[in-house]
């Protein structure tokens, strides 16, 4: 059973705790449509999570506009079919879109294939964001960290989203591009109406809302990607007549098999990195700093931990903010062959959805997993994937920036509040804060 959102806190502010129970204000309806768009604008249904991962784990949900799936919304089925490409397979698209044959070959990036293609592409760039690359990263993100919060810090109220979370992950991305600060916000803007794509802030063109057929054969049907591709040629061609060590050169070396990407490849694995180096990350920041307003003693604890330089802290409380977020709340996969998931059977085409955002909160999985703990042991969350093929690329980049905007927040600000509504996307596909105007009551002395 979910508890009560109106419940008091176990624990009483001024006590040392490093969790809040429960940590959210509303878990929604029990019957909500998990497909809609505009159901995710008042947050995530956990309690239709809940009674599916209860009642029906493995259930089949009709679309208005689409064929239907199965939601797979069980920690251990996500992670099994996550890791089994011969039986789940992203090469027919990994959002609840259907592509036709022509539409996916012109959209796809390694996202829609299965090893040995996806490890080809992979490779890369992988190099460049592996552990112990980003730690090396760790100065020049402290440094942008610094810079974002003490000009947003110039004033009382300000909204998070835009003054601090846009601008780190947006200015990191453009170092490692090799692309200039100028260019940043217009990178942003780009991405928002990538991920953003069925959000009519973001675009002109909101999925759903009207007709965009006309942009099919462009990635995330989004006519952004126009002058995405624009960008991207002229970019590769600068690397092309003077070679540098940046991502975007990395893309166009030759691959092991010393077959270089087509343009059209080049293009869009740019436009994917646009799309997924900045949003995701954004919008974890936010969600973890909403729970913090929302329980001042965990702010409290957390604060104290940085400034007492306790670092375990600080990496489990990432990995609980990840975990409490899970943004990317689904991927798609499609059946290869008859088989069966919990005893349900599924016929060879059958769209499999893995909602992570409903793994992450399983309670056969998490113990109390609607508890944020800022010391969860054994954290052992899908926000990135885990551990198969599709484990996301930027997993490590993404823990560096978010712990390190947090631990400089905290060195600088004693209390914030909420100060005013919060706006959220409306996307079934990323669960995010696109909004959240905040009160900075008192900085550190």
């Amino acid at each position: 059973m979910l508890q009560s959102p109106s419940r008091p806190l176990l624990c009483e502010p001024e006590a040392v705790s490093t969790w809040a129970e429960p940590y959210l204000d509303d878990f929604g309806p029990d019957d909500a449509n998990i497909s809609d768009h505009d159901v995710w604008t008042h947050g995530v249904p956990h309690a239709t999570f809940a009674r599916m991962r209860r009642e029906d784990p493995v259930a089949w949900v009709y679309e208005v506009d689409g064929r239907g799936y199965w939601a797979v919304t069980k920690y251990d089925d996500a992670f099994r079919i996550s890791r089994d490409t011969q039986t789940f397979t992203s090469a027919q698209g990994i959002r609840l879109e259907d592509m036709a044959p022509d539409e996916l070959e012109a959209r796809k990036t390694m996202m829609e294939m299965d090893p040995p293609e996806h490890t080809r592409y992979r490779r890369l760039v992988s190099r460049g964001f592996t552990p112990r690359v980003v730690n090396t990263y760790e100065a020049a993100i402290r440094g942008l960290a610094c810079e974002v919060l003490d000009r947003a810090l110039t004033e009382e109220r300000f909204d998070f989203v835009t003054e601090v979370a846009t601008e780190l992950p947006m200015r990191m991305l453009g170092r490692m591009l090799g692309t200039s600060d100028a260019d940043g916000h217009q990178l942003v803007e780009w991405g928002d109406a990538l991920l953003g794509n069925t959000d009519p802030d973001f675009t002109d063109y909101p999925v759903g809302l009207v007709d965009t057929d006309e942009f099919r054969f462009m990635p995330f049907r989004s006519p952004a990607t126009v002058e995405i591709f624009e960008y991207a040629a002229a970019q590769a061609a600068q690397r092309r007549e003077c070679p540098t060590r940046d991502v975007i050169s990395q893309l166009l070396a030759p691959t092991t098999d010393g077959t270089p990407l087509t343009d059209l490849e080049f293009k869009n694995f740019f436009t994917l990195l646009i799309a997924a180096g900045n949003d995701t990350t954004r919008y974890t920041m936010t969600h973890g700093l909403w729970v913090l307003m929302a329980h001042p003693h965990l702010f409290d604890t957390w604060r104290a931990a940085v400034l007492a330089g306790d670092d375990d802290l600080t990496a489990s409380a990432v990995e609980e903010v990840l975990r409490a977020s899970s943004v990317t709340t689904h991927f798609r996969r499609t059946a290869t062959c008859d088989t069966e998931i919990r005893g349900t059977k599924v016929r060879a085409g059958d769209k499999v959805v893995l909602y992570y955002v409903s793994a992450d909160h399983d309670d056969d999985r998490f113990t109390h997993p609607f508890r944020f703990d800022l010391a969860r042991p054994n954290n052992e969350h899908m926000a990135f994937g885990r551990n198969g093929p599709h484990l996301c690329l930027g997993a490590w980049l993404a823990r560096m920036e978010i712990k390190v905007v947090f631990e400089e927040l905290l060195r600088r600000v004693v209390r914030v509040e909420q100060d005013g509504p919060m706006e959220r996307l409306r996307s079934n596909f990323i669960s995010g804060i696109k909004r959240l105007p905040v009160h900075v009551v008192e900085l550190a002395a």
